[in-house]
């Protein structure tokens, strides 16, 4: 990866990408995780390695619970991001985590279990998303699968909308510069196909303005698919983040697949951003290992590149975990979101007579009413 003004990297594609992967990972909140002495490769440790591992197969078996949910009728649509974890991973244990213009504002899409897993949230608050129960805490059962919503956390609601958070994303970021003095930033994703929307151009004109720039850290995971219309042909350009060099922005290309690269592409931007107080658009190469969504079946897509497996190769040709432990923390993962599944089939739905409530905002919330 590599990153400079007005000019994008020439780093190669991700799903089509180099073969080796390599590790890293951290710890959630406010402060940066820092690699130690102890390397497992590529100047990352050992315990963060084995540390994003972890939650990178936490995110996909929640994913495959979430599609069997689908498929059993138990959820009335999926989409996800399988594939996306040796990005999304990264980007969860990074943020800046809290509430309030001081820290980090995320304005994720419905691809984004990954970064919230990461974040510390509870993977069976997924189960109750897709089996739309009235003790889902994102949206009380309103809303589909991975649309989240954590004021808590700054994590701005996932909108069905293709691409509207990166309008949305430059009104936090305005009040952070407002603010003044703080490292908090703006965080926006979104995926390839959505860059074709205005909001995506908008997003680009406003945060780059000369004296006027604005703190965002703008993603583009590119899986190279629009629902079901490849990437090529579709656009003009050779990667998304060239668009960046119109505006004189920071931009870069990285193989999303290889989550040591992520890391070290994610602390560059964030890096950059934090201090700064200037925009950077980053794209990551990733692959869509079911597909759009259930729309089109949901079923494993063999030919893409499975950027756990390549990973878990890695860390078995390093020793630093062995395929019988990697198949039972599989395992143990699959059985427990089993069991929880279970268990959200028995919760309530939402009342009929609760049909109205959380359409309009019955506290002002800005003006500090709780």
């Amino acid at each position: 990866m590599t990153s400079s003004s007005g000019s994008a990297s020439s780093t190669p594609s991700g799903p089509s990408g180099p073969s080796g992967p390599s590790g890293s990972s951290g710890s959630s909140g406010a402060s940066s995780p820092t690699a130690s002495t102890d390397r497992a490769s590529g100047g990352l440790s050992v315990e963060l390695s084995l540390r994003v591992h972890d939650l990178m197969l936490r995110t996909r078996v929640l994913e495959e619970r979430l599609i069997t949910m689908y498929k059993q009728g138990d959820g009335y649509f999926w989409i996800g991001g399988p594939g996306e974890e040796a990005f999304n991973v990264p980007l969860g244990l990074l943020v800046d985590k809290g509430q309030g213009a001081d820290h980090d504002y995320l304005h994720l899409h419905y691809r984004s279990s990954g970064t919230l897993l990461a974040m510390g949230a509870d993977p069976v608050d997924s189960l109750r998303q897709m089996k739309n129960t009235a003790t889902d805490p994102y949206s009380k059962g309103r809303n589909f699968a991975g649309h989240y919503s954590m004021r808590r956390w700054n994590v701005a609601p996932v909108s069905s909308p293709i691409e509207v958070q990166f309008s949305i994303a430059i009104g936090t970021a305005q009040a952070q510069t407002r603010r003044g003095g703080g490292k908090g930033i703006t965080i926006v994703q979104g995926g390839d196909a959505g860059t074709a929307e205005g909001d995506f151009a908008t997003s680009l004109v406003w945060s780059s303005r000369k004296g006027h720039e604005l703190p965002m850290l703008m993603i583009v995971t590119n899986n190279q698919f629009g629902i079901s219309t490849p990437f090529d042909g579709q656009h003009g350009e050779t990667r998304v983040a060239d668009r960046g060099k119109a505006f004189g922005m920071q931009t870069a290309t990285i193989d999303g697949n290889d989550p040591e690269v992520s890391w070290a592409a994610l602390k560059t931007a964030l890096d950059y951003v934090r201090t700064e107080r200037k925009p950077y658009l980053l794209e990551a190469m990733v692959s869509r290992l079911h597909g759009h969504s259930s729309a089109s079946g949901a079923n494993f897509v063999k030919e893409e590149v499975d950027c756990l497996s390549r990973f878990e190769q890695r860390l078995e040709e390093k020793k630093l975990l062995t395929r019988g432990q990697m198949d039972d923390m599989r395992a143990k993962y699959t059985q427990q979101l089993l069991v929880a599944s279970q268990r959200v089939r028995e919760e309530p739905q939402p009342k009929p007579e609760t049909v109205w409530d959380f359409v309009f905002a019955d506290k002002n919330h800005v003006g500090g009413e709780n």
